[in-house]
């Protein structure tokens, strides 16, 4: 006659043990290991400022953050749409220019110094429902990482046209944001060209004519959507042209943009027209996709955060950068976003 009971050897990595017992002697005969599945702290989503600035915080509160950069995700390498820019006169603390990747780079530095551990790859999807989160990785769903706390902080890729010349002319004299690049010195005293009809394309506009010699606005109807006082701007700025019911067809030059050409819906002409600059006004998507609803989102799929916090309407889950802001969309405005977060984050972990 055997008795049998389960038991747990605590001194011997948590493996499951049946205690086998008759009248003679007693056996431990090992069933299964059940060393606990790890949990991180924080798993840090996406790259950018926004989210080094986090790692940076979280690292240095021993958080130990776990961060997934991204393998070109969204079309863009690890560390955001800043990596597109040539050069930077803006971010604080250089009063030199740094290109965009040199200042990513130096964040990724520091970021890793603080202790936070960076995979480059991409996470799919992630699963919210309950706590510790699961998270699932590109090419190794079958590896989910759990974790007690996220911050989002995948940013917002700029739309792009796809017309011949965009490619080899991105930051050579095209982009996708006035207030970062407008003011650099391939843009001053030039001709340069905006594409959009909106209150973004307004606003770039006449931005715009704080350098330029002149700025020619493409809209593709015979109306803007722009608000009444932006379009109020438009017109009265002796800067600016508006070229109606007019697309961009491609991009031309030799070491930077020397013309674009373009096409009237209306007349049916294609023409070409003499600019050295190009910025697209035409949108940004944010990259909340593999979020699959779980996060409220606005209806373009901007993350809603709670007013003053980086908190969402799942807490333990954290927003920050340009997935969050489409308003501001500047570094500066992303990394202390990022601070924001991590220390959301800190806060709620020690609330546990």
């Amino acid at each position: 006659m055997f008795q049998r009971k389960l038991i747990y050897n605590f001194l011997s990595s948590k493996s499951l043990f049946y205690k086998t017992t008759n009248y003679t002697n007693t056996n431990y005969i090992s069933i299964r290991n059940m060393s606990t599945e790890k949990v991180e702290k924080v798993v840090i989503i996406g790259s950018g400022p926004a989210g080094h600035t986090a790692g940076i915080y979280a690292g240095r509160a021993r958080l130990e953050p776990l961060m997934f950069e991204g393998f070109m995700a969204g079309g863009v390498a690890a560390g955001g749409q800043l990596t597109t820019t040539t050069e930077i006169e803006n971010f604080p603390g250089f009063p030199t220019d740094i290109s965009g990747s040199e200042l990513m780079d130096k964040m990724r530095e520091q970021n890793q110094k603080c202790g936070t551990r960076i995979e480059t790859k991409t996470v799919s999807k992630v699963d919210l429902k309950e706590r510790p989160f699961t998270i699932y990785v590109e090419d190794e769903e079958d590896k989910p990482i759990k974790a007690q706390s996220i911050i989002i902080a995948t940013g917002a890729t700029a739309k792009r046209m796809g017309v011949p010349g965009e490619k080899e002319y991105w930051s050579k004299g095209v982009s996708a944001c006035a207030v970062c690049d407008g003011a650099l010195p391939i843009y001053r005293n030039k001709h340069l060209v905006v594409v959009g009809g909106g209150d973004t394309a307004a606003e770039e506009a006449t931005f715009l004519t704080h350098f330029a010699s002149k700025v020619t606005l493409l809209v593709r109807r015979n109306v803007m959507r722009a608000s009444k006082a932006m379009q109020q701007k438009v017109f009265s700025n002796p800067k600016i042209e508006v070229l109606w019911d007019t697309t961009l067809v491609d991009i031309k030059g030799d070491a930077g943009v020397t013309s674009i050409g373009i096409y009237n819906s209306e007349t049916k002409v294609s023409s070409s027209l003499d600019a050295q600059g190009l910025f697209y006004a035409i949108g940004h998507t944010p990259n909340s996709a593999f979020l699959d609803g779980q996060i409220k989102t606005d209806e373009t799929g901007y993350i809603i955060t709670q007013p003053g916090s980086t908190k969402t309407n799942i807490e333990g889950v954290f927003a920050c950068g340009d997935v969050q802001d489409k308003v501001y969309r500047q570094a500066i405005t992303a990394a202390g976003n990022g601070c924001m977060a991590a220390l959301d984050c800190e806060r709620f972990l020690s609330s546990l």
